[in-house]
């Protein structure tokens, strides 16, 4: 049985369970989730914190925390959660939503990780490896990081010198414009 909190439902819940399907009110604060959360000791505010703070409506507080970008989505929250909250997709959630609203990210390698991964699987349909590895380096200013590794890794079969594309990859050229269209309409 899931218990709910009384209390008048935030714009801020109500826009995450929007995006995530994850209705925050249920959470009752057992903190279950942030004890098994391996990555709790990097996070400024918890996850059993966030929680609460989005319970409250604290839209500035929770964008501008680390706590998303330090989450490695292991799903550890989710099994220990007694409300069956899945907290993963909530800073998923959160993520996106601080990305888009331009709040600051404490990595900057993970702003460009996300840029030169997507940009990749549009492109292919899939990750190109080497490409992605090369993206990601040169947009980081560290072009030759790891370039020991690549000749060694292609002469085991570990990676492919061309890329993959998938065979219907204009499927995920519109998966992908669809998702612009349905950005460009939440604005």
């Amino acid at each position: 049985m899931k218990v709910v909190i009384k209390s008048d439902t935030t714009s801020f819940s109500k826009e995450l369970k929007e995006l995530c399907g994850q209705d925050l009110l249920t959470c009752y604060q057992c903190r279950k989730c942030t004890m098994g959360c391996p990555m709790a000791f990097r996070m400024e505010m918890k996850v059993s914190e966030m929680m609460r703070t989005v319970q409250l409506g604290l839209r500035d507080e929770v964008l501008s925390a680390d706590t998303m970008w330090w989450c490695v989505s292991c799903e550890t929250c989710a099994t220990r959660c007694p409300q069956g909250i899945e907290i993963v997709e909530v800073m998923d959630a959160l993520r996106e939503m601080a990305f888009k609203e331009g709040y600051h990210i404490p990595l900057e390698s993970i702003k460009a990780f996300h840029e030169v991964f997507l940009r990749s699987v549009e492109t292919y349909g899939r990750l190109y490896e080497i490409g992605f590895a090369m993206d990601l380096n040169f947009a980081l200013s560290n072009p030759l990081k790891d370039a020991d590794l690549g000749p060694v890794m292609l002469s085991k079969g570990k990676l492919k010198l061309l890329p993959d594309r998938v065979k219907d990859l204009n499927s995920v050229k519109k998966l992908f414009e669809n998702v612009k269209k349905l950005e460009e309409s939440r604005t």
